[in-house]
């Protein structure tokens, strides 16, 4: 299954993928999870623009908006958290709201594509996070269809990995057909561990950080030998609905006539069965 990437590994080889962009999602500042004070903020990345969504509140106790955008490099971004008034109200006639000003320079930085810091005006640097609220690290949660790609670094070459899991025994979750199994590790927030063993022969073992529906980490013909650089893609989550943008919204429907001719040899079949004397 392994192709040639040639572009890949040039780019592998630059060191560009030492560069990454934070998840798109809602984000947290991680010591507030526990809602003292609680605070969260929206973050999209597209291309190498940045923006954030929050709101927040003044000294006095009423609640603004703020929203921050513009270029994110080496993994950083500086920006100013602009405020806005006067905006619709619903049910009202359009109309747009206003700058009201800024309430200062926020600065952040990603060490990975879901973990970072942020400099809010008149505050120190804290740990910001991407919030997963509903998946538990269970072996519940890792039910459903997964789609893997690692990539020699040297190479170039990448190997596509499948698995449906659908089973659950003990801490792991597995495929009915007993090729792949993953289970959270313990070790790290949202850590798991993945094998695959086709026809009972251990192929590929990866370990990574999950967040949501995607997870990036590193993968190997053995767990001695991880060195691919992985990311893998939740396809379907574990009530079976699909995750993906396009086919999502755009799955065909079912259409009765493509067992048309099926549901006439059976038919034909009862028949011949309810004339066959016993």
């Amino acid at each position: 299954m392994f192709k040639k990437a040639l572009v890949l590994s040039t780019l592998l080889g630059c060191g560009v993928a030492s560069a990454f962009m934070p998840q798109t999602g809602t984000w947290i500042v991680t010591s507030e999870n526990n809602g003292q004070p609680g605070r969260g903020f929206g973050l999209d990345v597209q291309n190498a623009t940045l923006v954030m969504q929050m709101y927040g509140y003044e000294a006095n106790g009423a609640p603004t908006f703020y929203l921050s955008a513009g270029p994110i490099a080496n993994n950083s971004y500086t920006g100013q958290l602009h405020q806005y008034v006067g905006g619709q109200s619903f049910g009202s006639i359009p109309h747009a709201g206003r700058e009201a000003g800024s309430a200062g320079t926020v600065r952040m930085r990603f060490v990975s594509g879901t973990k970072g810091y942020i400099t809010f005006p008149n505050e120190s640097e804290k740990e910001i996070s991407r919030f997963t609220f509903a998946y538990s690290e269970t072996p519940q949660s890792l039910i459903g269809a997964w789609a893997l790609m690692a990539v020699d670094r040297y190479t170039g070459d990448y190997d596509s990995l499948f698995g449906d899991m659908s089973v659950v025994s003990g801490q792991s979750a597995y495929s009915s057909d007993g090729a792949m199994g993953c289970r959270f590790t313990g070790a790290a927030k949202g850590e798991v561990l993945c094998a695959w063993t086709p026809g009972g022969r251990l192929s590929f073992v990866t370990r990574f950080t999950l967040s949501v529906n995607d997870g990036e980490g590193w993968g190997g013909p053995t767990s001695a030998s991880m060195s691919y650089p992985v990311t893998i893609r939740r396809l379907t989550n574990p009530a079976g609905h699909l995750t993906g943008l396009v086919l999502a919204k755009n799955a065909p429907t079912h259409d009765p006539s493509r067992f048309a001719a099926i549901e006439s040899a059976l038919d034909t079949a009862m028949e011949n069965l309810a004339r066959t004397p016993e």
